[in-house]
């Protein structure tokens, strides 16, 4: 069954949790989709993960590219899946989408300090919950670690 996670990010940017989310991706086998709503986005998370520390980066691509279907990680504004990920992560209101069921993992990251964020992530969740998806809220403590609240 399709795993659906709830990220709301309180006092973080997204650039500073997505690339260890997608580190821990790569590290356990698992293809990823990254799904943004705007050009932008896409294009800064994607000179972003080339940089991000010193000392890595995460091999990715994005869907305009020809090799789009061999990238481990690969940022889109589309639902289309072609390079056979089983863990679609979704930025900027991306909304599940509808083969979710063939999915490992469905990662939903929201920015807790933008109310109409957290109202669609809220929207997200009830819809989940009514297609009988297991669905899980994580939330930082004050250690910034990731803690399980629902």
């Amino acid at each position: 069954m399709t795993e659906i996670l709830f990220y709301h990010l309180q006092g973080q940017r997204l650039e500073g949790v997505l690339p260890t989310l997608l580190e821990k991706s790569l590290e356990r086998g698992w293809r990823v989709v990254v799904q943004g709503s705007s050009e932008e986005r896409i294009e800064a998370l994607d000179a972003h993960l080339w940089t991000y520390r010193d000392d890595a980066f995460l091999p990715h691509g994005t869907w305009r590219e020809p090799e789009a279907s061999q990238q481990p990680i690969l940022l889109t504004l589309t639902d289309s899946n072609p390079n056979a990920a089983t863990v679609r992560f979704l930025i900027e209101g991306a909304p599940p989408p509808a083969d979710a069921q063939d999915y490992q993992r469905i990662v939903l990251l929201f920015d807790g300090e933008d109310e109409q964020a957290v109202a669609a992530a809220r929207a997200h969740w009830s819809d989940v919950k009514a297609k009988g998806l297991d669905a899980t809220y994580w939330q930082p403590d004050a250690q910034g670690r990731w803690v399980k609240k629902g």
